[in-house]
């Protein structure tokens, strides 16, 4: 199993890339939005590209534009999403043969 994984690392390196830089720049036309009192993106949309890997992406636009910063589930919601990928990847890591 771990030779499959590692056949398709390049695939996934790939993926994790794009939706972290994804929910970079969500964040940060969702502030230019915000700025201009127009149309938001749903506080949804980022936590569903965080789950499907785009969590560092997401708490490095969340610093870097400051936005989203006075909302606690994302303050702490997204920093705890991350760790609960990390585990969940070193623990399947450990566990395949």
């Amino acid at each position: 199993m771990r030779d499959l994984i590692l056949q398709f690392w390049p695939v996934v390196l790939g993926w994790l890339a794009a939706v972290n830089v994804l929910d970079f720049i969500l964040m940060g036309v969702d502030k230019r939005r915000a700025k201009r009192d127009a149309w938001r993106i749903p506080e949804r949309t980022f936590f569903l590209v965080a789950l499907l890997g785009g969590t560092l992406g997401a708490i490095l636009g969340m610093r870097h534009f400051r936005h989203k910063t006075k909302h606690w589930y994302f303050w702490y919601g997204l920093p705890a999403l991350l760790a609960v990928q990390v585990i969940l990847v070193v623990f399947l890591w450990i566990r395949l043969p």
